[in-house]
């Protein structure tokens, strides 16, 4: 089964981007989702080989945010999809079986749409509030999560969901409590501190029943 933390990079240049990315492989972050919207082709495809060979001497799942060609063409891991991105079911067909793919759901009607896609999981969210994506979809909170989730078990729907938007380490047990298989996290690894700590912490709350 996947990992259950996820890494969604953050940066606004090629140096920091793979900056921060270095960070988080080196402070125990074995998923990186590489997310770089305000780049060149040029840029994406530099910091993008060199996050494959970093993910390679890490031993670290490597995906694609959006660019299911660029994740072709560099044999990654796999690709992350939004809702105005490319169809599963097409980037199915130009990747093949053996890849991840994930999607982006805000509603319970998203989960079914990538379900029937052959998904492989899905991130729903926002959990809450954040500032690391514009366009931001209706915050779910808590109670969001527990009702789409309750809607999923009762359908036979068993993705793995992993929960993103604003997430605390605080937030961790009671999302888990609730069904989700794990979380992605951007801003709060990024701007931590103490990253090695935190995602130690992270990890056990993630893992506990395990």
């Amino acid at each position: 089964m996947y990992n259950k933390l996820q890494y969604v990079s953050q940066g606004n240049t090629v140096e920091e981007q793979l900056y921060n990315i270095h960070q988080a492989l080196d402070n125990g972050c074995d998923w990186i989702q590489l997310r770089f919207k305000d780049s060149t082709s040029l840029e994406m495809f530099t910091l993008a080989e060199a996050i494959k060979i970093l993910c390679e001497e890490y031993l670290a799942t490597f995906i694609i945010n959006d660019n299911v060609h660029l994740a072709q063409q560099l044999v990654a891991d796999g690709v992350h999809l939004g809702l105005s991105d490319m169809k599963i079911a097409e980037a199915r067909m130009l990747l093949g079986s053996t890849k991840i793919i994930g999607g982006t759901a805000n509603t319970f009607e998203d989960i079914i749409l990538h379900a029937n896609q052959n998904c492989d999981y899905i991130g729903l969210g926002p959990f809450r509030f954040t500032e690391t994506k514009e366009r931001l979809s209706p915050v779910l909170g808590l109670e969001g999560y527990q009702s789409i989730l309750q809607k999923m078990q009762q359908q036979n729907i068993s993705l793995p969901v992993y929960a993103i938007g604003g997430i605390q380490l605080d937030d961790v047990e009671s999302l888990i409590d609730c069904g989700v298989h794990g979380i992605a996290i951007s801003g709060l690894i990024t701007t931590h501190p103490k990253q090695r700590e935190l995602i130690i912490q992270l990890n056990e709350k993630l893992y506990v029943n395990i």
